[in-house]
């Protein structure tokens, strides 16, 4: 039996730093800190597990992250991801929002084995789940992400999602009479034992009905299919619970930090 101790060492073995962000344009090592610049003119920095620097080091660290991120004039956002077990983390929250970062709603950290997850579960009448990789799919499904998470449709996101794909990434889909109703990523992490469940979305009036839980079955069939072992989520208080409750270990809290130019 794996405890949660080792869960959280595995993570920050695995799926932390140089295993962030791999589809990246360009990457920049500063200190314990990566940083990289995606589609859209999106900066992301992220580390190790860091525990030092400390005082005016770790705000000279702050300012030098974001002077390089901000270096390319398309970066309009920069996201700095933290993690709650840091033993930098409230310095660190004050370096931050010292050189303008915004902290956004903190996520947990779930962690478990993918077969927790590989459940054949009933779906609602009508409603079909499958994996797209077609252009006009990935659009459909990318627009239903955006309209739920509050953001206009973007052929950024779009261009992002299929490039994704194009890296082995999985990009899954609810519908219902043609409509997408709940959607999500599958991301296995090269050269590890893991992969990641990422960007769930359901429609208000389909939640609570099986399909979010119905379409993270799916993803984790598949990553057993492909020899996935572990798999982990940073999930919102909506997706939380029923991680919690197919046996998935809360390991720690993430919380992004956005600047904006």
């Amino acid at each position: 039996m794996t405890d949660d101790v080792d869960l959280l060492a595995r993570y920050d073995a695995q799926l932390r730093g140089e295993n962030e962000a791999l589809g990246a344009e360009r990457r920049v090592r500063l200190g314990p800190l990566w940083i990289s610049t995606l589609v859209g003119g999106r900066g992301f920095i992220t580390s190790r597990r860091l525990d030092g620097p400390e005082g005016d080091d770790l705000r000279a660290l702050v300012g030098a992250a974001l002077a390089e991120a901000a270096s390319d004039p398309s970066v309009v956002e920069v996201e700095w991801k933290t993690r709650g077990h840091d033993g930098v983390r409230d310095a660190l929250h004050e370096a931050l929002v010292e050189h303008g970062f915004v902290p956004q709603e903190p996520e947990s950290i779930m962690i478990g084995a993918a077969e927790l997850l590989a459940l054949d579960l009933p779906l609602p009448e009508g409603v079909v789940l499958r994996s797209v990789t077609e252009p006009d799919d990935v659009r459909r499904a990318s627009a239903a992400a955006d309209e739920l998470f509050g953001e206009e449709p973007s052929e950024h996101h779009v261009g992002d999602a299929l490039d994704r794909i194009a890296r082995g990434a999985e990009v899954w889909v609810a519908e219902a009479d043609g409509l997408v109703v709940s959607t999500g990523r599958l991301e296995p992490v090269p050269g590890t034992d893991f992969a990641g469940i990422w960007g769930g979305a359901t429609r208000p009036e389909w939640r609570r009905r099986g399909v979010y839980r119905a379409l993270t079955a799916a993803r984790a069939r598949s990553a057993l299919r492909r020899g996935v072992r572990w798999i982990s989520s940073d999930s919102t208080e909506w997706s939380r619970p029923i991680l919690e409750r197919s046996g998935f270990a809360r390991v720690s809290t993430t919380t992004p930090y956005e600047w904006h130019r």
